[in-house]
């Protein structure tokens, strides 16, 4: 963490009194801390403590009245290379999720270009709540990152899920942030993303509710950590620019498979994120079919597996992730799917509406290597998802 700048934003709960040891632990490890602190926050840290240990002024209020200086929300959120924010208070947490923007530290929240992790803090009652809940689930789509309350005796007396998490695992969690997000030697990844539309006739095909959005964001994520992507995308209404991302799109299973066949051997890594069509309609209709007939059959014939093909066709230093989506008997599915692809990883995702899978704004992902050791991730949000991913599959 040597020269990080860590933004620490201060709620008013009775964990901040922690905050002290947590400035102090990042400060020996040599990051440079500035501090914003809620007006109730005062209440249980002296901000006098604070800016002392931080070694910075502590900015509470938008402008100072006695010296007439403004804390100016945007400059701190270009500053931060993180943002962290602890103790979270379900108040706090309330108006982050709900756009609500009524004091220094969520103005620099709502300005934070960059990363923001929050740590939260309340009574047990308080942290199970469906409210709190829906909460952290709307951070979590929107990119933050949450250390979950550990349990333990609690302020009101009562024993449970509540505490904020110790100083010294927060910042062990900064640390494995900035490792994360250290720049990598560059690789050149393929991606597959969306679904693959299989025509019946002019008008219409077989498809499926992949958004694409899993994708997408790996890709996204790929770039941000230094690589060279080759993004190839099945029909979506998502759009990535960046200098290092290629962009390749595809209608059918078979537009995607030369895609990948032209350049797979030009990449490092395979990631097939794609929900490919498993069959297609053996003939395809020149003009529109009318509904002249009570029923319609359609023959339907295999499509070409792209996953086996970038698997059976790579060189020794290539890599191959795959994906499975699945309803029932999870485990067993990806585990088979694994050996008889002969993958490096496969990422297993449980579909529940709404919740984890297509359309969705979370998922819920188990990572197995090829011995079947598994990496088993909470719920959070596809770009955090993402990250999850890559920091297991692209671990040198």
């Amino acid at each position: 963490m040597q020269g990080k700048r860590i933004l620490l934003g201060i709620s008013g709960g009775i964990a901040a009194y922690k905050i002290a040891y947590l400035i102090r632990i990042l400060k020996k490890k040599g990051a440079e801390v500035r501090a914003i602190m809620t007006p109730a926050s005062s209440d249980f840290i002296s901000p006098l403590v604070v800016s002392t240990l931080t070694e910075n002024p502590v900015h509470i209020e938008f402008w100072n009245k006695k010296t007439g200086e403004w804390a100016n929300h945007v400059d701190l959120a270009l500053w931060a290379d993180v943002f962290i924010i602890a103790p979270t208070t379900a108040n706090t947490l309330a108006k982050m999720a709900s756009g609500i923007c009524d004091n220094l530290l969520l103005a620099t929240y709502f300005s934070m270009k960059g990363k923001t992790i929050i740590a939260p803090a309340m009574d047990l009652d308080m942290y199970q709540h469906p409210t709190v809940k829906r909460n952290m689930e709307t951070l979590l789509s929107d990119g933050v990152s949450i250390i979950p309350a550990t349990e333990g005796a609690l302020a009101s007396g009562l024993e449970g899920q509540g505490r904020m998490e110790e100083p010294e695992n927060i910042a062990a969690y900064l640390n494995d942030f900035f490792q994360l997000t250290k720049p990598k030697a560059t690789k050149r990844i393929l991606i597959t993303a969306g679904p693959t539309y299989e025509a019946i006739d002019p008008v219409r095909f077989i498809g499926n509710h992949s958004s694409g959005k899993m994708g997408f964001e790996l890709a996204a994520a790929c770039l941000a950590s230094g690589n060279e992507v080759l993004l190839i995308s099945g029909p979506t209404s998502l759009s990535l620019t960046h200098p290092n991302l290629t962009v390749l799109n595809v209608q059918s299973a078979k537009d995607m498979l030369e895609a990948v066949q032209a350049n797979w051997k030009t990449c490092a890594f395979g990631i097939f994120s794609a929900a490919v069509a498993d069959y297609r309609p053996e003939q395809v209709a020149t003009q529109k079919i009318k509904k002249t007939n009570e029923e319609h059959t359609l023959h339907l014939v295999k499509n070409p597996d792209i996953l086996s093909w970038a698997s059976t066709n790579r060189t020794n230093h290539q890599k191959v992730i795959g994906f499975a989506l699945e309803t029932n008997n999870a485990k067993e599915f990806a585990l088979d799917k694994l050996t008889r692809k002969n993958l490096d990883f496969i990422v297993l995702n449980e579909f529940v509406k709404d919740v984890s899978g297509f359309q969705a704004e979370t998922n819920k992902i188990t990572i197995f290597d090829k011995d079947k050791n598994a990496f088993e991730f909470p719920l959070k949000s596809k770009k955090e998802v993402a990250k999850d991913i890559l920091s297991v599959v692209l671990k040198d």
